[in-house]
Order: structure tokens, then sequence, then C-alpha cells
């Protein structure tokens, strides 16, 4: 009975830890921050960094303008290269395909103006930043 006890809680890892191993952040602290902040969801419900995460649990990762859509297929708790990593998980189609045009959107919003401003519109670029925090 301890038996099937141990492979279990083996089987299961800290959310917080799970996220830090599986690269989506680079420090435990800041994956913590993302739990409580309600930017990361287990099964479709928000959770807490100490939630035990197991295999074919789905979790929603919203890391700035970023949103992933990801299944647990491996525990891990110890972080590794990036490649490695990336074998814990399984993004959805969905998601890659919405961070894609993501990337996209960002790529054209991105064009450079055909000349520099003008005085005037200097001008206006300046009292603009200055109204933004």
């Amino acid at each position: 009975m301890n038996h099937i006890l141990e492979t279990t809680e083996a089987a299961a890892v800290r959310l917080d830890k799970w996220l830090w191993a599986a690269r989506f952040f680079k420090t435990r602290n800041l994956a913590t921050e993302a739990i409580s902040g309600g930017k990361v969801h287990v099964n479709g419900e928000r959770s807490r960094p100490g939630k035990r995460v197991r295999i074919g649990d789905e979790l929603h990762i919203t890391r700035g303008q970023e949103h992933f859509i990801v299944t647990i297929l491996k525990p891990g708790n110890i972080r590794r290269g990036a490649a490695e990593a990336a074998l814990l998980y399984e993004e959805t189609a969905q998601s890659q395909e919405r961070r894609q045009q993501l990337r996209q959107h960002r790529s054209v919003s991105r064009i450079a103006p055909a000349s520099r401003p003008e005085k005037q519109d200097r001008r206006k670029l300046a009292r603009l930043k200055r109204l933004q925090p």
C-alpha cells in the first residue's frame, strides 16, 4: 500500500516547481507570484503555488501578452536545458496558433516610419509620453 502512495506522490510535483523546471519562469519566486496573481490555472481553476500537479493536468499560463495552454506529460522538479524542459509538456495547437498570430501582429506593428518626425510631431509625441506613466 505504501508503494502505491509513494509512486503517486513521486508523480505529483508542486505547481511552482514544475513551472520553473519547465522553463515558463526564470525563478520559482516569479512562478509563485504568477500563480498567486491568477496568471496560472490548473484544469480551469485558480490554484496555489503548493498545489500538486500530475500527469494529464491542463495548465493555462499567461505570461505578459503570451497565453499558453499545455498538458503535463511528465513530472519535473529539476531545471534542465530548454530541449529537455519541452518534453515535460505538450502545447495545444490552438495555443501555438494564437501565439504565432501575436508574433505576426507585433512584427507588422514595428514597421519604421518613412521619415523622421517633424518638429510639431515630436512635440506631440513628447506630450503623449509625459501623460503616460
